[in-house]
């Protein structure tokens, strides 16, 4: 059975393409429809549609709680690549890693096999002996500097 969040994620993504890469979402409605509270399509749009990942979420105060998400179309992978080199920023979770590879390869930036290859050198197993408190900053150097490589390619 799939998670809960994977099942709002998809519903979000069906809504974008149906409406040509735009869609405005209704946070209480889409709620109701998933079976759950609205906190929890906040938590999917913040983890799952962010820049790096290719989409710009913009939400309208006292809008009834709409929001807007669009898919942003990166000119190339060099584009894409620098944008997510910006969006990991100095420190980066393992989940944080996983979704931003994950829309690398959605957007055709990267391939599944060099995704995988980088999660695997920044996984929490491959950083276990790293301190908890530093492995976040050293997976960010290690992504941002495995994806310079590719940008060099």
């Amino acid at each position: 059975m799939a998670r809960l969040v994977d099942v709002i994620e998809d519903m979000i993504k069906e809504m974008i393409d149906e409406n040509n890469g735009i869609a405005t979402i209704n946070r209480s409605a889409l709620a109701e429809q998933a079976n759950c509270v609205p906190s929890q399509i906040t938590y999917v749009l913040s983890t799952r549609f962010s820049s790096g990942q290719g989409y710009i979420v913009e939400s309208r105060r006292g809008g009834g709680g709409q929001i807007t998400v669009t898919r942003v179309e990166f000119m190339n992978k060099f584009s894409y690549l620098k944008e997510m080199i910006d969006a990991i920023g100095d420190a980066a979770t393992q989940q944080q890693a996983r979704n931003l590879l994950e829309g690398a390869v959605s957007a055709g930036a990267i391939t599944k096999r060099d995704a995988i290859i980088i999660m695997s050198a920044v996984s929490d197993r491959a950083l276990g002996l790293v301190e908890t408190d530093t492995r976040s900053k050293v997976r960010a150097n290690i992504m941002k500097n495995l994806l310079l490589a590719l940008i060099s390619e």
